[in-house]
């Protein structure tokens, strides 16, 4: 019993992972879409550009901007059940406190920081010019924002049961 309860708590964590990083991933499209739209340029470019950092050939593509949003949706994804399972498994004690949502923010600001001053200048560094950097900063806090409301919605309805 208590295995099927812990493949259950697992399958939970991963399910509420993936729900924090859908919404912290539409978070950073809205996010990006308005920057853009402010700015006159178009949310189109940043797309394409996600589809050049992974794969180069189609940079060019009728598909690139699909392409490019279906990337940012999958890696958002992935990050947000990372994020969600790295907090849970190794500081269980911190759910659903005033703390929690910070170190969720406070992580996803860290992942920024890796991104675009390590890992982006070097696979595609025209992708880290696209927008200033204290946007792109401000498009990682919103993704952090969204998925620590995410977290606090499950911590509140889990308390309710």
């Amino acid at each position: 019993m208590a295995f099927t309860h812990v493949r259950s708590s697992e399958h939970s964590l991963f399910s509420i992972g993936a729900l924090a990083g859908l919404m912290g991933g539409m978070a950073e499209v809205l996010w990006v879409l308005f920057y853009q739209g402010l700015s006159g340029s178009g949310g189109a470019v940043v797309a394409r550009e996600v589809t050049q950092s992974v794969f180069p050939d189609f940079a060019g593509s009728p598909l690139s901007v699909p392409l490019g949003i279906a990337i940012h949706m999958s890696l958002a994804v992935a990050l947000g059940i990372a994020v969600v399972l790295l907090l849970r498994k190794t500081l269980p004690k911190m759910t659903g406190t005033l703390l929690e949502p910070l170190v969720v923010v406070w992580t996803l600001a860290a992942v920024w920081a890796v991104n675009f001053l390590v890992i982006l200048p070097v696979v595609n560094p025209g992708f880290v010019t696209l927008m200033p950097l204290a946007a792109t900063l401000t498009s990682k806090v919103l993704f952090g924002f969204a998925a620590a409301l995410v977290l606090a919605v499950f911590s509140r309805n889990a308390v309710a049961r």
